[in-house]
């Protein structure tokens, strides 16, 4: 499990920190140097060279997104002419996309954070740009919304890009496109001018997926352990009645993917953090069940992972026994059995300082910074100049087999991708503000 240091401050943390943004800054300008649209979205690296995988452009935010975090720490206006520049150019077709559940990874990575420092003063004001980036995010969480699927007996969730029978426990956190529409006074309007709600899909998506896509130990299936989460949870389209637990990314339906228990630890505890700013009455109950969803997510989190905070992909990996007591010592990400996901610890980092500062819960925020620790150093800290990537050892899909094991290995490891090298800026964002007391980082505005 997890050893958190209970010592460990976050002012601690700024040198490394300090030396993440330097390496971070050179991989930005790397990039930027080779990557051209033509090629798609650069979604994980080969060999330390950022490469594309056509499914969907869902990291592109993430992309642009991290030149905008560059300059929102550092300061640099090179990063943010560049993340600026990009946006207007090239992520129109994510607000409009009907395709897909990621409107709160690419759009409010990119209009949201630059809507942020315009709110904030960090950039000169300019009333046009402003209402240009809340346009977008306002339909985006309209679009988003739209995708839609109901439940036998009330609610309903977000359908992922397999279709409407199809509920992603990693869309919890493209909620945050809904949450700013709705702040910004948007609606979505349907046949017969019907206006919808975004905060009450809101509501119902997030009470789905803590119903069906999270376990609280009370005997639901065989495998029923408190906090594990499933990754997609699966629905008869012609009644709406729930059938049974699936897997894209994870080894199976009955054990857990960990970069989707991570989305469920961030996901739910910054949904709390933005209820905590409405003033929308009858919110007690949705801030129960995700209060409820996100400790028993971080729980699990802590009881299941090696003792540095770097989580194996799957907690049911087949040949991770073959590890011996590998709950008991740090990670091995050069193993010769089961790859770890670096990128599931920088997700589930974040949240574990969300929920620790929203609860006083003191061993969420130290588990956070403990884990923030460890990506911060050797051997996750990508000090190659040669290579495109900030965060070593993270893993894209390992059952369709897409990661790259390098010459020597067995399995993946030593390559980056976009998810994992933007979370971790962002989270280092989060502590560095936390830190120099500047406006806590949330997603909206």
């Amino acid at each position: 499990m997890v050893k958190v240091d209970p010592t460990l401050s976050p002012s601690a943390l700024l040198p490394a920190i300090k030396r993440m943004w330097q390496l971070s800054a050179e991989k930005i300008l790397k990039l930027e140097s080779s990557w051209t649209p033509e090629k798609g979205s650069p979604v994980f690296t080969v060999d330390g060279l950022y490469t594309s995988r056509g499914w969907t452009e869902w990291t592109q935010g993430f992309q642009f997104g991290a030149s905008i975090l560059q300059f929102d720490s550092t300061g640099d206006e090179q990063f943010l002419a560049i993340g600026r520049a990009h946006t207007l150019q090239l992520m129109a077709t994510h607000v409009t996309h009907t395709g897909v559940h990621d409107h709160g990874f690419n759009n409010v990575s990119t209009y949201g954070n630059l809507l942020r420092l315009l709110t904030e003063g960090r950039i000169a004001p300019d009333p046009w740009e402003k209402n240009f980036y809340q346009f977008a995010l306002k339909a985006s969480g309209a679009v988003q919304a739209s995708r839609w699927s109901t439940i036998h007996g009330g609610g309903g969730y977000i359908y992922s890009f397999n279709g409407p029978h199809s509920l992603f426990v990693d869309t919890i956190r493209s909620l945050r496109s809904l949450a700013i529409a709705h702040r910004l006074g948007h609606v979505l309007t349907a046949e017969n001018d019907c206006r919808i709600s975004l905060l009450d899909r809101l509501i119902e998506h997030a009470a789905a997926t803590a119903h069906y896509s999270i376990y609280y130990g009370e005997g639901r299936d065989s495998y029923d352990l408190r906090g594990r989460t499933v990754h997609e949870a699966v629905f008869n389209r012609n009644d709406g009645r729930f059938r049974c637990p699936s897997s894209q990314q994870g080894y199976s339906p009955f054990s857990t993917w960990t970069r989707g228990l991570a989305w469920a630890i961030c996901g739910f505890a910054e949904q709390l953090e933005f209820l905590d700013t409405l003033t929308e009455p009858n919110l007690d109950s949705i801030r129960a069940i995700m209060r409820r969803a996100a400790e028993a997510t971080c729980d699990f989190y802590l009881a299941h992972t090696p003792t540095c905070g770097v989580p194996y992909w799957d907690t049911g990996a087949p040949q991770l026994h073959r590890l011996g007591h590998y709950l008991d010592c740090p990670a091995q990400p050069f193993n010769e059995f089961e790859p770890v996901d670096s990128s599931a610890a920088a997700i589930a980092a974040q949240g574990f300082l969300r929920l620790g500062r929203y609860l006083k819960n003191t061993t969420y925020f130290q588990a956070g910074l403990t884990i923030l620790r460890t990506l911060l150093a050797e051997p996750y800290l990508s000090t190659n100049p040669h290579h495109q990537g900030l965060l070593l050892h993270s893993v894209y899909h390992r059952p369709n087999g897409w990661d790259y094991i390098p010459p020597g290995q067995k399995v993946p490891c030593g390559e980056s991708c976009m998810w994992g090298d933007y979370h971790l800026r962002e989270l280092a964002l989060l502590v560095e503000r936390l830190v120099h007391a500047r406006p806590y980082l949330t997603f909206w505005c």
